[in-house]
């Protein structure tokens, strides 16, 4: 079946391409892009006047909820909303139950995605063990597994030397690691950003210090190891200044 898509906003960054263009898909797969398409016999036209033609998106940080936690979300109802959403790959976090920190629940990830996924699903590791912060996964065998990361996702590494030596196997098997930026000790039973409306509220604040003295540290150890960090979910203006000031110094 043809299709003619006319009318609208095409972008590709890989081609350096934003403009109103024409497309014709043929059999699902773009065969032709025109400034202008003359109406073929037998094409369906669609009029997209105001709409985005683009790549696929990639979402780096889902939670598809499977194993464990299906009433939440499966990898098949997760890719089907991703999907419509035009994003074309996930990588889904490793906060399952049991959680992905060895090779079986690697395979399980992709073996569910291949049968019932409708996107690209490339699973992330633990980088700790049941996610508790206190012995690294076997970080080789997750990469040989398939796994595009590693991360403990919500819960911080808390233990510098295992930060340390998480960023130096993962080096080894480049893999980025995810960070998830907080002291805990700062944090804890904090309901509310630390300020006058938590203590007008009589709510226990969390100072933005907690995430602040962790990017620090993360970064201080991705330059001693040369591992590739990746920080999630910044919140504050400090995190910002000190992630864009120490990577301007390399």
């Amino acid at each position: 079946m043809k299709i003619l898509i006319k009318n609208g906003l095409v972008i590709d960054p890989s081609q350096k391409l934003e403009k109103k263009l024409d497309l014709l898909i043929d059999n699902g797969k773009i065969k032709t892009v025109s400034s202008k398409i003359n109406n073929l016999k037998g094409t369906k036209i669609l009029d997209i006047k105001g709409c985005v033609v683009c790549p696929g998106l990639v979402d780096i940080h889902t939670h598809l909820r499977e194993p464990g936690h299906e009433e939440e979300e499966t990898i098949a109802s997760g890719t089907r909303a991703a999907a419509a959403g035009g994003i074309t790959t996930v990588f889904c976090m490793p906060n399952t139950h049991p959680v992905i920190d060895n090779q079986t629940a690697v395979e399980f990830i992709l073996l569910k995605a291949k049968k019932e996924g409708v996107i690209n699903v490339f699973p992330v590791g633990a980088i700790t063990k049941n996610i508790q912060g206190e012995e690294l996964s076997e970080i080789g065998e997750l990469k040989k597994a398939g796994v595009v990361g590693i991360s403990d996702d919500g819960e911080p590494v808390m233990n510098s030397k295992i930060m340390r030596r998480a960023l130096e196997y993962s080096k080894m098997f480049d893999l980025p690691v995810i960070s998830h930026c907080e002291d805990k000790n700062l944090s804890k039973e904090g309901v509310i950003n630390e300020g006058k409306v938590s203590t007008l509220l009589g709510l226990r604040g969390i100072p933005k210090e907690a995430e602040e003295v962790m990017v620090i540290r993360d970064i201080i150890l991705s330059s001693l190891t040369g591992g590739k960090l990746h920080i999630t979910h910044i919140s504050t203006k400090n995190s910002v200044v000190i992630f864009v000031g120490l990577k301007r110094r390399g």
